[in-house]
Order: C-alpha cells, then structure tokens, then sequence
C-alpha cells in the first residue's frame, strides 16, 4: 500500500517549503517499451498513484508497444499491423514518455542519452534509478554471412517478409523455367526453436492460403527448410512435443534438417557442412527467401556499462534485479541475468518478463520509500510453454498437462491476447481473427519500404550507431576544450 509523499517519507526529501519547484524529485527512468519495459511503468504508475515527489519516464525507439506474439499475423494480414500494437501514450496515466534511440548511459553522471532521428536532437535524461528493460537483438554473430538473413522481430521485419514473398510468387508465376521457380519459392529458415517454429508453421499456412491466387503455381513449387543445430526442434520442450511438432511440419512438406549448424550464409543460399553429403563436399541450398531465428543476442548497448556482465553480455543482477555495483540500477527481461533460488537464470520468455516487472516495481519503490526490508527477490516456477504451429495447431505444457492441436492453439492466441493493453485493442484482435474465418488473406503487398529493408530496423547497424554517436560527442567534447 502506498502512502503519499511527506517531509517525513523515508528515502525522499522535500525542503521545508510550500513551492512545488523547491521540492526534491526522485525520478526513475526505464529504458525499453518491450514487455518488461511497459509492464514495468504500469506497476511504478500504480504504486506512486499518489506520490507528487516521484517522476517516471519512459525511453523507447518506437511509440507503440507490439506485441510481439501476434507479429506474424499482423505481417501476413490476418491481423491488421495497427491492432497489433498499442500507442504507448494511451497507456499512461502520468509517466513521461520519450521516443528516442538510447545511444548513451552515463552511469557516473547518472543520465541517459538519447536521439530521437540520426542527426537529430540528443535528449539527456538524468535519472536516480534507472531500469534498463532494452531488450535483446537479432544474435548475427554466430554464423558467418548472417547479415545476409532477414530478421524477424520488428513490425517492419513482418510487412517486409509478406512483400518479398508475394513479389517472389509474383515472379514465379511469370517465370516458365521450373528450377528458377523452385529457387525462387524455398524459403530457409535458421533456427528450431520456439520462434523458428512458430514462424515455420505460420508460413506454411499462409503460403498455402496464398496459392489459391496463383493457378499456374502449385505446392510442388514450394520449397520449406528448417536448420537446427540441436538434434531436434523445440529444445526448449520435453521431446514427445518436439516429436509432435516435427510430425506436423513433416505433414506439410517442411524439409528438417537437425544436429546441424549452417557453416555460412550467401547471398541467395546456405551453405550446410560437409558430413550432409556423405562425399566430402559441402551442400548448398539455394533460397531466395533466408530467415534468420538463431537466438537473441544482448543489446550492444549494455558492452559500453561499466558493470559486471555474463559471457552472453547480459547485466548481472542478484535475485531482487539489481546490480550489484550499483543500488539505483536494476534490469530485467532479454537485458538481465536474474537467478532463480537455485543460482540457474531465468529464461529470457514473455511470461516472466511480465512477473519480473511486477516484483521490479515493488523493489523501486521499497528502496525509494527507505524499506530495504520489503526488497524481495524474484521467485517464479514457468507455468508452461505454448508454440504454435499454423493451420489452428499448436503444442505445449500448461503445468503438468501436456497438450497438442487446436486447444494448445487456442491457449496460446487467448493467454497472448489478454496481456494485449487496452481492452479496445483486445476487441479489434479478436474482430479480426473472425474475419481471418470467413475470409484467406489477400496478396496486396504493403510497399512501405521498396527493395530495401527500412534502415531504422536493420539491426546491425545499430552497433555502428552506437559507436558513431560516440565518436561524434568525443569530437565535440576535444572542439569545446
């Protein structure tokens, strides 16, 4: 329970004084409008209802929050993309938001740098907590080539696969060279996990739905690879629902290829190592489409904090989520390392980024109030893991029940939809799956970008923004001198 902010209030100060501008403001800032993120800002609104003398901000790249679950369906148009987020500023109730990259943390001088467009305006947000919530990116670095895949994390990512698939099916349908179709119609997809998986089986069904516009194609045109480097898909699950899930995508014609790491990617093809061909010689497959869903790689970011981080460059935080250099700096989500009672660390998954923000908040606002006391640490046991599958199929856990086809399917779109903020957005999601019933998804491309991926979401890049930000306020700071 929260209690208004005093002269007396442990932890914040107010001078002895009625002018609001002479009071002392503790300001928390979070970094990250991802699921931890916002879900973190929502619980600090709550329990600082009635605190005047506590200011929260939020910086993120992006004014909306997706839901990232949904991030297929809103690409391939059975949601429409705008359903699948929500403005962030209608979320709020009195937290500050900021649309900006975050290029900079200073964690001597306690304040957090951002610009809203390259070459913009740099905003410099000074903070008495901060929680960095910024999530992870697309990991390139672990197969030579691999800024040749398309990632798939961003609203951006979803719209710019569906055009280049349709512009691909476009071209085959013109092409009379059966090879070149087939070429141009194998999709590759690097990855067997939950989200390699997801995306296979949402792929498959949208293909199929695809091909009754095009009666000069036929599904034997259609090429589906799924590279794995475990020795089987799904890792993540106990093995007979990885075999369920295999069993599915087999059904549907998807080529799995697992125990295998792909040795390079090339433009318009993967290359596999030699012990697939048994003779010596490495294989190439040919695609022209090559997704990339080989992990989450921490934010290039966090190597520039000097904290202590793990070998997957993630800030090390004890069971509360705060660091352990500094009392005011907390993380959680794709940014942390938070280690569950038994010392192992929590997965990076959206169920416990959810209950991470809730515990989160609750520490803030104990160390601000003075209540060291009340810090607790994060204590959560995973509930279960859903994945779809496509074509109203699905698998997973929900406790100790293991469960397949429609009603996993169902579990997983219901439990997604519920966490969707605001219950007009709720609405539109569910208008929209019953459309998606009666009616197949077009083939209208949304040409936003043209050919080229949209340079603000290619993350690569982002390190060398990063570092040229750096190198730019270096210069300006030697100039002034």
């Amino acid at each position: 329970m929260t209690q208004p902010v005093t002269s007396s209030t442990p932890g914040i100060t107010r001078p002895n004084s009625h002018s609001e501008s002479q009071r002392t403001v503790q300001r928390i800032v979070v970094l990250g409008g991802g699921f931890a993120g916002l879900y973190v800002v929502q619980w600090l609104e709550k329990l600082f209802k009635h605190h005047a003398g506590v200011e929260i901000t939020l910086m993120s790249r992006n004014n909306y929050f997706l839901m990232t679950p949904f991030l297929f369906e809103a690409g391939s148009g059975v949601l429409e993309p705008r359903h699948a987020v929500t403005p962030v500023r209608r979320i709020f109730k009195r937290a500050r938001f900021i649309e900006a990259e975050v290029e900079k943390i200073d964690l001597e001088k306690k304040c957090a740098l951002g610009r809203h467009a390259p070459g913009g305006h740099e905003y410099e947000i000074e903070f008495d907590h901060l929680v960095l919530a910024l999530g992870g990116v697309t990991n390139r670095s672990l197969i030579p080539g691999a800024d040749q895949a398309i990632a798939f994390k961003t609203l951006g990512d979803a719209i710019f696969l569906r055009n280049k698939i349709i512009d691909l099916f476009e071209r085959a349908d013109a092409e009379e060279d059966p090879e070149v179709r087939r070429r141009l119609l194998t999709i590759v997809v690097i990855g067997g996990g939950l989200v390699g998986v997801e995306l296979m089986g949402e792929l498959t069904e949208f293909i199929d739905n695809l091909l009754r516009s095009y009666p000069r194609l036929s599904r034997e045109f259609v090429r589906f690879v799924l590279v794995e480097a475990h020795e089987r898909i799904l890792p993540e699950m106990e093995e007979s629902l990885a075999r369920y899930a295999a069993e599915r995508l087999w059904r549907r014609g998807v080529n799995l290829i697992t125990g295998t790491r792909v040795q390079r990617i090339e433009r318009g093809k993967i290359v596999l190592p030699a012990k697939e061909a048994g003779d010596g010689q490495s294989v190439e497959i040919e695609a022209e489409t090559i997704l990339l869903a080989a992990g989450i790689a921490a934010n290039p970011l966090l190597a520039t904090l000097p904290v202590e981080k793990a070998r997957n460059g993630r800030v090390v935080v004890d069971g509360a989520m705060r660091s352990k250099q500094h009392p005011w700096l907390w993380a959680l989500g794709d940014c942390a390392l938070i280690p569950d009672p038994k010392g192992n660390p929590y997965p990076p998954l959206a169920q416990h980024a959810l209950r991470e923000a809730r515990v989160l908040a609750h520490n803030v606002a104990a160390a601000i109030l003075g209540r060291e006391k009340e810090i607790k640490p994060f204590v959560y046991e995973t509930m279960g893991m859903l994945a779809s599958l496509g074509h109203y199929d699905g698998v997973g856990r929900i406790g100790p029940v293991r469960v397949r086809g429609f009603l996993a399917w169902w579990v997983w779109r219901t439990y997604y939809m519920l966490q969707m903020p605001r219950i007009e957005r709720k609405l539109r999601v569910v208008m929209d799956w019953t459309v998606a019933l009666l009616f197949k998804n077009d083939v209208a491309k949304l040409d936003l970008f043209g050919e080229r991926h949209p340079t603000h979401q290619d993350e690569p890049n982002q390190v060398e923004r990063i570092k040229g930000a750096e190198i730019a306020r270096s210069s300006k700071e030697i100039m002034s001198k």
